[in-house]
C-alpha cells in the first residue's frame, strides 16, 4: 500500500472540522457551518477562502427572500484530500502502535 500523505491545509484543526462537516452534507449554509465550528463570520470567511483556492470547497451565493445567503459544499477534490488525510492519520497511528508493540517485546515490558 502506498503511503498516504497528510494535506497541509487539513493539518489545521479548524479547516479539518469545516471539511469534515461538509463531507456529511451536500450543501451547508454558512451560518450552520459558523455555529458548528464556533467561529466568527470573518474567521470562517478567511478559512473558506483558504479552502476554496485549491478547490477543496465550492461556494454558492444567493438569496432567500431578500436576504443574502452563502452555501458551502465539499468538492470532489476536497473529498479526495480528506480521505487521503484520514488514511495518512490511520497510517501514523498504526505505525506508532506497531512500533510500541515491537519495543515492548524487545524490552520485555509487561503487556497491558
Amino acid at each position: 500500500m502506498a503511503a498516504a500523505e497528510l494535506s497541509p491545509l487539513l493539518v489545521d484543526p479548524t479547516r479539518l472540522s469545516i471539511v469534515s462537516l461538509l463531507a456529511a452534507t451536500e450543501w451547508a449554509e454558512f451560518g450552520l457551518v459558523r455555529e458548528s465550528v464556533g467561529m466568527s463570520d470573518s474567521a470562517l470567511s478567511k478559512q473558506v477562502t483558504t479552502l476554496s483556492k485549491p478547490g477543496y470547497i465550492e461556494v454558492r451565493k444567493g438569496y432567500v427572500g431578500k436576504r443574502p445567503r452563502t452555501w458551502l459544499s465539499l468538492s470532489d477534490t476536497g473529498r479526495s484530500a480528506l480521505q487521503a488525510h484520514i488514511a495518512a492519520l490511520h497510517q501514523i497511528v498504526e505505525q506508532a502502535r506497531q512500533t510500541g508493540q515491537a519495543r515492548r517485546v524487545d524490552t520485555d515490558e509487561p503487556a497491558t
